[in-house]
Formats: structure tokens, sequence, C-alpha cells
């Protein structure tokens, strides 16, 4: 058993916290990882005890996540789409009872919402990108439903080791296959960073995990040692996967005195993720408009977030490219430095004439520059206006007072969609055809705020 559970817990725990490492805040990532950790820790009892309740449970939780993980990758168009997902959240905590109160063979029917993600997805499998998405996430899901159909049947078919680990690797499929989406969807490179990952993952599975799997068959019968074996490989692959944020983690422990000291390490951090991420000379005019708007939105939903700009599409700009010419330095944080100068500009070309008015022709200067370009939530319990200027100060107060949270969005979305096409008709123009991304060395560097 452990020649089997010790590779399967240590790959699937290290694939969840990449996949939480790699977007934390993208739903159908975070679904995905809660369904590897779900099967990892159900290894791990399932070393234990293989035919328990709790084992039996957890390897069957993984198809209601994953049914979560389908839901949240139908696209934004789709109608009702936060009841759809709302839909989700009451089912899956009914089937989860469910699962735990029948028998084994009952425990099937967890598959129901799963198949109920899937088709959600095939009928909007026109809209959903990469184009291929639905039919795999379909595949490994049958293939899942079959595994899991083989371990909770009361008929022999097999080693029931080599069962579980059939379902790992259709676990892992479909992390790989959330993580393809992600990619698509802001418009990075997915391979170089998943290789340098999952080759540190299978380093760490040999030099950990053989030891541990050694222990555990030393040891036989010894419940108490072989989840400490289990914990000590999970803080090994947590730390793999989550890379740049346990050195963050770190960094704020032992230089919590020297501010700066860390801020420089931050950057250098977030230079390091993002390299291997970015899209390096795109051509941006072969872009699908579609896709360029997305790209757009999402830079201005990161003004804030010099990392994930670094990582933007948009940092290929030939804008981007005249505010570079003369730099002595050619660099992704260079580039995003200035992605955020032109989003600015972008963003002040919304302001009317005149001194700051709360009208409606100011709603969507005063959406995407207070709360976008500013940072500032005017829905935060504890926030703050002292140091903040007079214009900050009126238009947080107008907005608490008189705006609420889904009317600024809807105008933070629409000016952000004025500012794509902005973006946009700037990149198609015939002048911008012509600008060449700077290359070599330069001199007389200038600094943009």
């Amino acid at each position: 058993m452990p020649a089997l559970a010790v590779p399967a817990f240590a790959l699937t725990w290290w694939a969840a916290c990449y996949l939480v490492g790699r977007d934390p805040a993208r739903p159908a990532a975070l679904r995905a990882a809660a369904a590897l950790l779900a099967y990892a820790v159900g290894v791990a009892l399932w070393t234990v005890d293989p035919d328990g309740t709790a084992t039996q449970v957890l390897l069957c939780v993984p198809a209601l996540l994953w049914a979560g993980a389908a839901v949240a990758l139908l696209p934004a168009s789709v109608p009702e789409r936060r009841q759809i997902d709302l839909g989700w959240m009451l089912l899956g905590s009914l089937f989860l009872v469910m699962a735990i109160l029948l028998p084994p063979v009952g425990r099937l029917v967890v598959l129901a919402p799963l198949m109920g993600g899937l088709f959600l997805l095939r009928r909007f499998r026109d809209q959903v990108r990469p184009p291929m998405l639905t039919a795999a996430l379909a595949v490994a899901a049958s293939l899942y439903g079959l595994a899991l159909a083989a371990l909770l049947l009361p008929v022999e078919l097999g080693s029931s080791g080599l069962v579980v680990a059939a379902i790992g690797l259709d676990l892992l499929i479909l992390g790989f296959l959330v993580a393809v989406s992600d990619a698509f969807e802001v418009g990075e490179r997915l391979r170089p960073d998943l290789i340098r990952s999952a080759t540190a993952a299978v380093i760490a599975t040999v030099l950990v995990g053989g030891p541990a799997a050694v222990t555990m068959i030393a040891a036989g019968d010894e419940p108490v040692l072989t989840y400490l074996q289990f914990a000590v490989l999970a803080v090994v692959m947590t730390v793999t996967g989550l890379g740049g944020a346990v050195l963050r983690g770190l960094d704020l422990l032992a230089f919590r005195g020297d501010d700066r000291l860390r801020r420089n390490r931050s950057a250098l951090l977030q230079l390091a993720e993002a390299l291997p991420r970015h899209q390096s000379h795109r051509n941006l005019p072969a872009t699908d408009e579609a896709d360029f708007l997305r790209y757009a939105r999402q830079a201005l939903d990161n003004y804030g977030n010099l990392g994930r700009l670094m990582r933007s599409p948009l940092t290929d700009l030939p804008a981007v490219d005249r505010r570079l010419t003369g730099r002595a330095l050619d660099q992704p944080l260079e580039r995003a430095t200035e992605l955020r100068a032109v989003l600015r500009a972008s963003v002040d070309s919304l302001r009317p004439a005149g001194p700051f008015e709360t009208g409606d022709d100011w709603r969507h200067y005063n959406a995407l520059h207070f709360c976008a370009v500013l940072g500032l939530n005017p829905y935060a319990r504890n926030m703050r206006t002292d140091g903040l200027e007079l214009e900050a100060r009126q238009a947080v107060d107008w907005m608490r007072r008189y705006v609420p949270r889904g009317t600024l969005r809807r105008w933070h979305n629409e000016a952000a969609d004025l500012v794509a096409a902005r973006l946009w008709a700037e990149l198609t123009s015939p002048d911008a055809r012509g600008v060449a991304r700077p290359r070599g060395n330069r001199t007389a560097p200038t600094r943009s705020t």
C-alpha cells in the first residue's frame, strides 16, 4: 500500500497547492484544489483503514467538488450563473450528507452532481475556452466514475490500490485542465511554470516520499507513525507547490523590522514568478478582439498588483514600447510599470472637463479612478480617509451614501470596457502597427510614476 499511497498522496497534494498558488482568486482552481486535497487525505486514511466509512466518503467528495469546478468554468455570459453556483453549493451539501449516511454502493450518488455540472458545461461548450476543455473534462470524469464504482461496488475487479491510484490520476488530469483554462483565460503561459514546479514535486516525492514509504512498511500496523509520515510529506509538498507564498511568509517573519528589504525581496519574487508565465513577444494585433478586451479588463482589476501586471499580455502594447524608448533596461518589471502608466492615462481620458463632480457623466471615471487606480473600497468597514485628497474623500463619502455595490460594480465594468475599447482602437490603428518593440541596450533612463 505505501508504494502506491505515498506518490499518490504527494503528487495530488502538490497539485492542489500549485493551483492555489497560481490563482487563489479563481473559484475553479480552489474547488479543483479542494478535490485534490480531499483525495490526498482519503489516501492517507485508506493506507490504515481501506474499507472505512471516512475513507470512502473522502474518495467520493472529489466528485462533488469536481461538479463545482465545472460550474465555475461556465462563461460569465451564461444567464443565472450566480443561481447555478448557489444551487451547486446547496446540492453539494445535500449529497455529501447522503454519502455519509448511505452504504458503500449508495455513495455512488455523488456522481449525479458531477454529471449535472458537465451537462451544463456541454450545453454552453461553444462559449467555453479552450474548445477541447469540455470533452477532456467529460473523459476524465467518466474514468473517475468508473474507478469509483470499481472501488465501491461489491465486486472484485482487481487490486484496490491500483483503483485508488487511477482515481488520483484522473484528479491530476482535472487539476491540469483547470490550470490550462486559467492560463488561457488570463493570457499566460503554463508549460514552463508547470514543468518547473512538477520537476520539484517529483524530486521531493523521491527524496522524501521514498524514505517515508520505507518507514511505513517497516513500521507495519502503526497508524500514528503512518499519519506522521504523511504529515511530513504534506509539509514538503506544500512548500514545493506554494514556494513563492512560503518565501514571502518567511520574509515577513525574518525581516519584520525592515520594510524596505521586504519590499525589495517581494518585487524580486514577483519577477521570478512572472518570467515563466509571461508570453514574451506576443503578437497582440493578431489577438482576437474578445480576448484582448478580457485582458484589458483583467489588467485594470489588477492595477495595484505589479506581480500580475508583469504576467499580462498587455505589457507588449505598442504604447508600452513607446514609453520604453531610450530606457536603459527592458525587463518585465519595467514593462509592468509602464503598462500601469498607460492604463492610468486611459482612465484619465474618461474624466470630464471641470472640477470634480458626482453627476452621471462622471460615473465611469469615478468608478475606475477611485476604486481601481487608487484602490479604495468605499464599503470597507474600517476604511480611514485620513491622508486622502479632498476629491477622494468626497468620492468615498458619495459612494457610501448614494451608490449601491451592484451599481458601482456595473459602472466599473462599463468603464473598463470603454478603456479596453480605446486600447484596442489604438492597437489596431495604422500608426501602432508600425511600432517595433525596442530591443538592445538603451541610454538616458527615465522613470514613470
